[in-house]
């Protein structure tokens, strides 16, 4: 009864059996006392199953690795290493291998214990275990999640009887921290005869997806149909989120719409897919269906759905899944409230932004972000910096992305001084060396003001080397300004280092066109037709017809 309990996490019962043990007065064997501590902390019960532990006068090597393994299992390393610590101490009991694996397990969990993993290793090949291939792949695994994946690589080496779960474990190792030797890994591991299970493809096909690389990951899916593996959910994921990753949305539904199991993971990424490859429309449709599927939103489903809204300006459906966040309550936490502000802004509505926003409990430096990048985007330029300055006063430190909306937000309000005084600030009072987006506002500030000059000056003065962007945010105030020498400058910078890019050759025919020199706009309209340049709707920075300059860094950092 009591192990049905543990099995089930029946905590109530096994309480009642226990009390009939102490009610009875019936003598407790150790036997019983082991199964009663086991029931207790496997059904998560730590109080109770530790105060039983202390009134143990006899204990053996299963009671302390039920212990041990209760708090490695509630996410408690230090305190499963410390009772590790004192079962080494007493020096009555020996641990076995699995009061080891949990010891190792531990160490896993936390990236303080680097060091421990060795000398719990050292202490396994004291008692004999050297061979044991659990230890191995718990020794693996702890030295891969500590980033030492050239140790993990030795330890590998040196195994004689490997597993799937060794080899999985580099797998995963690779996956994390050495792309570029994934794929020879991948192929020894089939040279070797060793055959993937559920776990390697999941990992294998994350990889595929971080290298985008996806004609392998076309002939990964060839072999995971010839294993059968498909219909693990963990597959599944894995195999949609690789063609999305690849730009290959509808691979990425016939995937999807293969699996046989669906859960809350696979729906939430799809619609991310979605967003990810320009559809917000499609994305919500995902969310949608998925609800009719009875299939509960979580807090990324949620924040996935609402910056759909944002992206679409959809200020209906983004009340629905505001109605919908406030059903699902306090589990819900800071990321969802940081992209209901965001859809608000979006939206033009900055009244309810802002009661989102002072109706958080938990604000993060994203809430303070959003909040500036959504004033400025809304004409208030002044209250955006007025928000930066209260949240320095909270104590908020800001990030790279906090001083692009910052310096836009300048830009947006004409407001030089302060923009010197912020892109100065960066460096001097935060430790942020400005980036290239951080130069595209200043020169955007600079160039709004007419001051195309100044502007081109601060680009030659970059301590790296300019990017597109930043000339053609240069390019795009002289179009505004008739300025055209210093116009074609920056038009022949930019094209200097991408001959593809549409925005440089439709932002300099406009100039021309602006002065009405219609010979050289419908030269560059040809030279693009020969080149084969397409013009793309949405440009990274700058919305040609309104001359409107986003920056693309703060479109979905919320």
């Amino acid at each position: 009864m009591l192990r049905g309990c543990a099995q089930t996490s029946n905590l109530p019962h096994g309480r009642a059996i226990h009390a009939k043990f102490v009610k009875g007065s019936l003598t407790f064997s150790l036997f019983l006392h082991n199964h009663i501590l086991n029931m207790y902390f496997k059904c998560g019960d730590l109080v109770n199953g530790l105060q039983l532990f202390e009134e143990m006068r006899s204990k053996n090597v299963v009671s302390w690795s039920a212990v041990i393994t209760g708090f490695v299992q509630r996410g408690r390393p230090k305190e499963a290493l410390s009772l590790f610590c004192r079962m080494h101490h007493d020096g009555r009991t020996k641990p076995n291998e699995f009061t080891l694996v949990s010891v190792l397990h531990a160490i896993s969990l936390n990236e303080n214990l680097t060091q421990a993993s060795y000398q719990i290793y050292a202490l396994t090949i004291r008692l004999g275990f050297q061979w044991s291939i659990f230890l191995t792949n718990s020794f693996l695994t702890a030295l891969i999640r500590h980033g030492k994946l050239e140790e993990a690589s030795k330890v590998f080496e040196k195994c004689p009887d490997k597993d799937i779960v060794s080899w999985n474990a580099m797998i995963a190792g690779y996956v994390q921290f050495s792309h570029s030797e994934l794929l020879r890994f991948w192929y020894r591991m089939n040279h070797e005869g060793m055959f993937p299970d559920h776990v390697t493809f999941s990992s294998i096909l994350t990889g595929l997806a971080a290298l985008s690389d996806h004609k392998m990951g076309m002939q990964v899916h060839g072999k995971l149909v010839k294993c059968g593996l498909g219909a693990e959910i963990c597959v599944g994921n894995s195999l949609a989120d690789m063609y999305i990753k690849n730009q290959k949305l509808a691979d990425g539904f016939k995937a999807f719409d293969e699996m046989p199991i669906k859960d809350v993971c696979s729906w939430t990424q799809m619609a991310a897919g979605c967003l990810q490859c320009g559809e917000p429309s499609r994305a919500l449709e995902v969310v949608a269906q998925m609800r009719k599927m009875g299939v509960l939103p979580n807090k990324f489903t949620l924040a996935t759905a609402l910056n759909a809204c944002a992206n679409l300006a959809s200020l209906d459906e983004g009340k629905k899944v505001h109605g919908l966040r406030i059903k699902l309550g306090n589990d819900i936490d800071v990321c969802v409230d940081n992209a209901l502000v965001d859809m608000y802004a979006k939206s033009g509505c900055m009244n309810d932004a802002w009661g989102v926003f002072l109706s958080m409990n938990d604000r993060s430096v994203i809430s303070w972000t959003t909040m500036i990048m959504g004033c400025a985007q809304n004409g208030q330029a002044r209250e955006a910096l007025e928000i930066f300055d209260e949240m320095i006063l909270e104590g908020f430190e800001p990030n790279n992305i906090t001083f692009i909306c910052v310096l836009y937000a300048c830009s947006q309000g004409g407001y030089i001084d302060e923009g010197w005084k912020f892109f100065s600030s960066m460096t001097h009072d935060h430790g942020i060396s400005p980036g290239e987006d951080h130069y595209a506002c200043m020169v955007n500030l600079l160039g709004r003001a007419g001051h195309t000059k100044e502007a081109e000056e601060l680009i030659l003065k970059m301590p790296f080397q300019p990017g597109v962007l930043v000339w053609q945010t240069l390019l795009g105030a002289c179009r505004v300004h008739g300025d055209t020498e210093t116009g074609k400058r920056a038009a022949e910078r930019a094209l200097d280092l991408d001959r593809t890019d549409p925005s440089t050759y439709v932002l300099l025919s406009n100039m021309h066109a602006g002065i009405s020199n219609w010979t050289s706009a419908e030269i560059l309209r040809e030279l693009m037709e020969f080149r084969d340049v397409k013009k793309m709707p949405g440009s990274s920075w700058i919305e040609i017809e309104n001359n409107k300059l986003v920056p693309a860094a703060v479109e979905s950092f919320a």
